[in-house]
């Protein structure tokens, strides 16, 4: 049995040009996939005992313009969120306000409406809809996915049920398929780098450095693989670390040039970007970075909290290891995902819930005082405060949900025997 998996391109989705990129290139990928199905099928039939068979397709909830292939093999697909359950409501909840309701939503953009969505149990403040329901580009391709949600075999979601309950409770009262609630996905070993490389000597040397922390002192500052910050906000976010007086281990990249769809890169030298003197005022409780493992880092028993962009991967990250957010979202649905994780679960700070970049035209909103960030990163490192109580409860809950009988691991159950239970459908079919 072999499910074709297709690849998450959520970061090409956040702004204008992306979004169109993004479905264009999917669009050019299909005769690509066509033809590697079409291999897989064509082996399988000729040797039906020992080549795997084909059951399905898992699409990226932003690529279901592929689900025509699925058809097209006689297969069903499913649809996988890297998102949380609550943003799979509110694509619903969005898509039925704009096709039942008429309801123009780019004007919510400086709107000071509040929505009551039923994933959520507290009202959404409209400006903290995702950058892409904004743009009157990139917004049918939102709705569109939104739409085919619906008709897929079923929504596998990077969430478990102790985290998002109200949301997952709310979307098995809809008329959309089976939902399966898998996470937390995370990959626990490794972040990409390559042995021999010159990452390999970076990873030996921040883990080194940690071990020499007390446990719980360091806060971790990093911003995702698509975040920056302008040269002021950079000297904002370095004074409020040296006022705060915690220890601190930084990631720190450098914005890509205005108008290029592309991740940040490395600075050749921080003295260039952070303010004079710094590096060598905090030699003896901080630490800035070029790139960090962050699943490892997280898992450290020095660190004591995660000022995170709040993009849904790291967020779970976190939450597995036990690490209080102080969220500052970026772009994206990063916004909705900050207020989920302040508001409506109780397992963050707010350092900026309203902030946003745009990463095509190089521009950033109102800049983020360092007194801001020294209150968000005072609250975060407080100890035994409800909510580092509240994210080491849902640590042990999210690895209990893996755990055999755990709530992911039934849920992952319940799709294998969905697949099984379809692929026997098929072949009584074709018998009778």
């Amino acid at each position: 049995m072999r499910v074709v998996d297709l690849p998450c391109l959520e970061h090409t989705a956040v702004h204008k040009t992306g979004a169109s990129w993004m479905a264009s290139l999917a669009e050019a990928q299909k005769n690509h996939v066509k033809e590697f199905v079409s291999k897989i099928k064509a082996q399988s039939e000729l040797s039906p005992n020992d080549s795997p068979r084909l059951a399905g397709f898992v699409l990226d909830t932003f690529v279901l313009g592929m689900n025509d292939l699925a058809a097209e093999f006689g297969v069903p697909w499913y649809v996988f969120s890297a998102s949380g359950a609550a943003f799979i409501g509110l694509m619903l909840y969005l898509q039925a306000l704009h096709d039942e309701q008429k309801a123009d939503l780019p004007v919510y953009k400086d709107s000071d409406a509040e929505l009551q969505i039923p994933s959520l149990v507290n009202r959404l403040p409209a400006k903290l809809l995702p950058s892409l329901v904004f743009n009157r580009e990139s917004l049918p391709i939102f709705l569109g996915a939104a739409r085919r949600l619906k008709h897929a075999r079923g929504i596998l979601i990077n969430t478990f049920k102790e985290l998002e309950s109200h949301a997952i409770n709310s979307l098995s009262k809809g008329e959309i398929p089976p939902v399966y609630p898998l996470g937390p996905v995370v990959i626990c070993k490794g972040n990409s780098y390559d042995v021999g490389s010159s990452q390999i000597n970076d990873y030996k040397d921040i883990m080194q450095w940690l071990d020499d922390q007390p446990p719980c002192s360091v806060v971790f500052l990093c911003f995702g693989s698509w975040g920056s910050f302008s040269v002021d906000q950079v000297k904002e976010i370095a004074y409020a670390l040296e006022q705060c007086g915690h220890r601190f281990l930084w990631c720190l990249r450098e914005r890509p040039c205005k108008g290029k769809i592309e991740s940040p890169s490395d600075y050749v030298n921080f003295q260039d970007i952070l303010p004079e003197g710094f590096l060598d005022r905090s030699v003896k409780i901080g630490k800035v970075i070029k790139w960090a493992p962050q699943v490892e880092i997280l898992g450290h028993k020095a660190i004591g909290g995660f000022v995170s962009h709040c993009g849904w991967n790291s967020t779970l990250e976190s939450i597995l290891s036990g690490v209080p957010i102080a969220t500052w979202p970026l772009y994206g649905e990063q916004q909705f995902n900050a207020f989920e994780i302040v508001i409506e679960l109780g397992l963050g700070v707010e350092i900026k819930i309203d902030s946003g970049i745009h990463i095509i035209e190089g521009a950033i909103g109102e800049i983020v005082s360092s007194d801001d960030i020294k209150r968000g990163l005072m609250l975060l490192m407080e100890n035994g405060s409800e909510i580092r109580k509240k994210v080491k409860e849902m640590s042990q809950l999210s690895r209990k949900a893996l755990m055999e009988d755990g709530s992911s691991y039934s849920a992952l159950t319940r799709l294998i025997e969905d697949v099984m239970d379809n692929i026997a459908w098929h072949d009584c079919s074709l018998l009778s």
